[in-house]
């Protein structure tokens, strides 16, 4: 389902490989020495790729620099299009149409500690959000894991840079003692710190559950899905939505989305992930309760069941009223 939202025209300025199976893509306005919209640590854009997928990458330069846009992307194996088509198909010099900057993962500036833990390509929002720390002189740690030294990402920037001692390397390849020692590292959680992760799903639920499970307040937890495998269950039926400004129900059957039973009826609404990742289609619920399948609300928003991703998740009753 294609997005009405305006976009950016950039081009392509330089593509470069930062490891294995990892390239960085350097986006500058199409008009040469036009400067981009402001943008800060955490944020990300959309692009919208040949073959018409679109994907969210997160933004790793410094974001005081108006006049380009540094994304990475990993070519992944089990990739639904997106990052095949970046390595494969985008090279220096192409023009791409990308969203102005969005930031669902920003900095909280009250933190008087914050922990920031990347996991492989999950190293961009992070990053930069060192950056940023570093820059107006705050207190934080980073980590970062990855599969083999040749996989990580940016490790020539981070050594030159001036936390480097603030940064602790991870390799899945090596000695035992130094590997991420998730409870010890998230042990007694301190007031005022804050949690940042972003990485794979399983490397994001392992910190996650290991921070919750040892007393982190979910409001010192930060952090960014990429890509997410939306849960398919034998219990999924179909269900009805009604939309409140008219009163039109529309039968939702087991194998359709929302978006999908929507987008067959006439109804557009704007999408980019389609599996609950992003949150560009949330959307509010007046009547019902969903079932939520989204890795995008926090576990206290998905309770209050007055929200949903309509691009994955479904109903838990026999109809939902959403304010469209």
């Amino acid at each position: 389902m294609s997005s009405s939202a305006p976009t950016l025209t950039v081009r392509v300025a330089c593509k470069a490989v930062e490891a294995t199976d990892i390239c960085s893509f350097e986006l500058v306005a199409a008009e040469d020495s036009a400067p981009l919209p402001a943008f800060s640590a955490g944020s990300h854009v959309d692009v919208h790729l040949p073959g018409g997928l679109t994907r969210q990458y997160s933004l790793c330069n410094d974001p005081h620099e108006t006049h380009r846009y540094l994304i990475a992307v990993l070519r992944d194996p089990a990739s639904r299009g997106g990052s095949q088509a970046m390595h494969a198909e985008v090279q220096e010099g192409q023009l791409l149409q990308i969203s102005a900057p969005k930031n669902h993962f920003g900095l909280a500036h009250d933190a008087r500690r914050s922990l920031l833990l990347a996991g492989g390509i999950g190293v961009t929002p992070i990053l930069c959000m060192a950056e940023r720390l570093a820059m107006v002189g705050a207190d934080f740690a980073m980590h970062y894991s990855s599969r083999t030294r040749a996989r990580t990402a940016f490790v020539e920037r981070i050594a030159a840079s001036p936390f480097a001692p603030q940064v602790h390397f991870h390799f899945d390849d090596g000695d035992a003692a130094q590997k991420l020692d998730l409870a010890g590292l998230l042990k007694d959680p301190q007031a005022g710190a804050h949690l940042y992760v972003c990485g794979p799903k399983g490397y994001m639920d392992a910190v996650l559950t290991t921070a919750r499970a040892s007393g982190w307040p979910e409001s010192q937890l930060h952090y960014e899905f990429f890509a997410a495998e939306v849960a398919k269950s034998e219990t999924d039926a179909s269900f009805e939505v009604q939309l409140a400004s008219s009163g039109r129900v529309i039968t939702v059957t087991k194998d359709q989305t929302v978006t999908q039973a929507l987008s067959a009826a006439g109804v557009e609404v704007q999408t980019a992930c389609e599996q609950g990742v992003c949150g560009t289609c949330l959307t509010r619920v007046l009547s019902g309760v969903p079932d939520h399948k989204d890795v995008y609300l926090t576990p206290e928003e998905q309770a209050a069941n007055d929200q949903f991703t309509p691009c994955c998740s479904r109903a838990k009753t026999a109809r939902l009223v959403l304010d469209l």
